[in-house]
């Protein structure tokens, strides 16, 4: 019988390193680990130069958690190993998550083996078994890449010895600073660590000291901490600053030959007054019966080359981070508000969805194409809203027919929206005004008007034929998928609304189209806010991934995003799919194949969580600043929690959120009914449910944990539930 081949006979390539599915294709029919220099025979490389360059394409695999190197410096499949490689996800408790790269079911990790790793960094697991609830346990094998190297949080010293704690609850180590590394940081200072040594099960990790960012009370550096403590890159390294050189201010005459000239097409952007990036401009005239939808995105993938530093620096950062004071961009301004922003008056180089909708609202064609264009009006939200309420002034006259027609097209679009049952949760939305100390002015609430509604509706029209497109043609893309609610939360949310009167389908039978009426249904109560808040806790979080299982919340089989490519990686990876098509490429020939785009989903998801998380410390230590200095005032509130600790209560009036603890409710022994959400008093039978009115006094304000405290400002009094037996008697 013939002896099994152990490796591949040598071959002659074009490019002398092999890619990584032919070094995936070589280990798997080697059948065992292989060193480098077996690896180097088999694929005829030679010399010390032929090395360092397989050695940097193994090394990115095992970055990639693609293959392992094991303790004899062999490489291994993982997928031989029986080995789960994802990113860390650290929890306040000391235990932790790994979230894999392959979309999977989530990876518990005790708080031993989180001693060796911090919150980002990504490892290979080992299943061990169970964790008490039922999934998977994991052991750390390998860490494949550390995700924090600088770390923000308060300076302290204890008998003598620097320590950071860092900002970020994630991470539970305290790192070592050594002796002259403090850089004269004082106790009590935030600052930033740079991690000297990693932490092991047996020592804290150590570091020394890179910047001091100031006091926590000091003005204006909640940003700062925010960026440092959720790793977000803020510095564009030297590779890209060297890159953007060759761009200039104006689109090069050689790169619009060949496309479709819309420059006479009166295409307007339409977006907040204080927006500097333009990403979408839209078109729509009549065509018969329904209208031609035209959607133009700048062409962010002529510039970010794949694999180029600029395209590496923006799967690092993922997606803009937009904070109060600032924004962190995922491309640089050469780009983001250059070349690629769809500024008026200017060519710039375009992607375009150019749609056929019916008079009812469904798109019936759709085509993809490459254009070259030139913005006719740079529109304000507020200028479209009063535009379409009758001031024929507010827009210019030359684009008065279009924008007429595009919102005759969103109530068509509108009307197919309720018709199919998609999710509307329109929540106040909240927009801060700072001072010159970087600290809030005020605190204005943001209308929603036609004109947000209008630029979303043609958004998500272009989106959906991008998700088609891919789907049709068969290649490897990111969908943004919104999978079905947990049977577990919306049998806990069928309980509360039921206890409150309202009709709810059984979970295994819920659909978006209820999840709309129950919204209808409510509109009108006094605690329509504290409902729609826990309707939309019930659904999950969308995210990126190459598997199509569609967008619960909108309603819709096929969604993607490609309207924003400035902002999102994702996009631009559309973008990329998209043109390799339209360019005659075939799906087998394209760049990422399905392990890569799974991972670079798995990325973008997590960075755009980073960049919730971020933005979220930042409002919160905002708006703690701002209730300092309103310590014993009073605010009317709506209860919008319930926990067995106490209720959290937004002011409504700043959508500022405080605790009331158990301990500031009327005596009583309180007990929790999680069914209806109510805290409920032994003696008094008082009960305090969610969405229920209730007017607080700010208490106390923590910098540190970012907490508000509040206490109620009046309760009625409530006899003690035998005297109200006892009345009733007497009746």
């Amino acid at each position: 019988m013939a002896k099994k081949r152990a490796a591949r006979p040598k071959k002659t390539y074009k490019h002398p390193i092999p890619a990584r599915n032919e070094l995936l294709d070589y280990l798997t029919e080697a059948g065992r680990p292989q060193k480098t220099a077996a690896i180097l025979s088999a694929f005829g490389l030679k010399g010390q130069r032929m090395r360092s360059l397989l050695s940097d394409r193994l090394y990115a695999m095992v970055r990639a958690g693609q293959i392992i190197e094991n303790r004899r410096h062999e490489f291994c499949l993982t997928q031989k190993l029986e080995l789960v490689s994802g990113r860390v996800s650290g929890h306040r408790d000391g235990f932790g998550f790994v979230i894999p790269d392959d979309g999977s079911a989530d990876i518990y990790l005790s708080a031993r083996e989180m001693r060796t790793v911090l919150d980002g960094d990504r490892v290979s697991v080992k299943i061990i078994g169970e964790d008490h609830r039922g999934k998977p346990e994991g052991k750390i094998v390998d860490v494949l890449e550390r995700g924090a190297r600088e770390i923000a949080g308060r300076f302290i010293r204890e008998r003598g010895i620097g320590i950071v704690v860092p900002d970020n609850p994630k991470i539970s180590h305290r790192i070592l600073i050594g002796k002259g590394d403090s850089a004269g940081a004082e106790p009590g200072q935030i600052v930033v660590a740079r991690i000297i040594d990693y932490p092991t099960y047996v020592e804290q990790p150590t570091g020394e000291i890179v910047e001091v960012i100031g006091r926590p009370d000091q003005k204006g550096i909640a940003t700062d901490i925010a960026i440092q403590s959720h790793g977000i890159p803020a510095r564009w390294p030297k590779a890209v600053r060297n890159e953007i050189k060759k761009f200039g201010r104006s689109v090069p005459t050689a790169a619009k030959k060949g496309r479709v000239d819309l420059r006479d097409t009166p295409l307007v952007t339409i977006d907040g007054a204080d927006a500097r990036d333009f990403d979408d401009a839209v078109y729509a005239e009549k065509a018969g019966r329904g209208w031609r939808l035209l959607v133009a995105i700048a062409d962010v993938s002529h510039y970010v080359d794949i694999q180029s530093p600029l395209d590496r620096e923006a799967i690092a950062r993922g997606t803009s981070v937009y904070f109060p004071d600032r924004v962190v961009p995922m491309l640089p301004e050469v780009l983001s508000n250059g070349l690629c922003s769809l500024n008026p008056k200017v060519d710039r180089l375009c992607m375009v969805c150019d749609m056929r909708v019916s008079a009812d609202g469904k798109v019936t064609r759709a085509t993809f194409l490459e254009g070259v264009m030139r913005s006719h009006a740079r529109l304000t939200y507020a200028q479209v809203g009063a535009f379409i309420d009758g001031d024929r002034k507010a827009v210019p006259r030359e684009v008065h027919k279009p924008v007429r027609t595009l919102h005759e097209l969103y109530l068509s679009f509108a009307r197919a929206r309720g018709r199919r049952g998609a999710i509307e949760l329109d929540l106040p939305q909240m927009r801060f005004e700072l001072n010159d100390d970087g600290e809030i002015d005020r605190i204005l609430s943001v209308e929603r008007n036609d004109a947000h509604r209008l630029i979303e509706e043609c958004m998500i029209a272009a989106n959906v034929q991008a998700a088609k497109f891919l789907r049709r043609h068969r290649i490897q893309g990111l969908y943004r998928v919104h999978a079905r609610p947990d049977a577990e939360r919306l049998d806990e949310l069928r309980q509360f609304l039921v206890s409150l009167g309202l009709k709810v389908p059984h979970s295994e039978h819920i659909e978006p189209r209820q999840f709309s009426k129950l919204l209808a249904q409510v509109k009108d109560r006094p605690d329509s806010a504290a409902i729609s808040m826990q309707m939309l806790r019930s659904l999950k979080h969308a995210e990126y991934t190459p598997e199509n299982i569609g967008h619960f919340g909108l309603a819709l089989d096929a969604y993607a995003h490609f309207t924003s490519p400035i902002r999102r990686y994702p996009d631009l990876l559309v973008h990329r799919a998209i043109r390799h098509i339209l360019r005659g490429g075939k799906p087998g020939k394209y760049h990422y194949d399905k392990s890569a785009m799974t991972r670079l989903g798995a990325i973008s998801s997590e960075h755009e969580r980073r960049a919730e998380e971020a933005t979220r410390d930042v409002e919160a230590w905002l708006k703690c600043q701002y209730m300092v200095d309103r310590i014993d005032d009073a605010y009317d509130g709506v209860v919008t929690g319930v926990t067995s600790f106490g209720l959290f209560v937004q002011i409504r009036e700043l959508m500022i959120d405080g605790l009331v603890h158990v301990t500031n409710l009327p005596n009583d022994y309180y007990h929790f009914d999680a069914g209806r959400q109510q805290m409920v008093g032994e003696r008094t039978g008082r009960a305090f449910g969610l969405g229920e009115a209730m007017k607080v006094i700010v208490q106390k304000v923590d910098m540190e944990t970012r907490r508000i405290d509040f206490r109620p400002a009046e309760l009625p009094h409530e006899a003690p539930r035998s005297e109200r037996r006892g009345r009733r008697r007497r009746r």
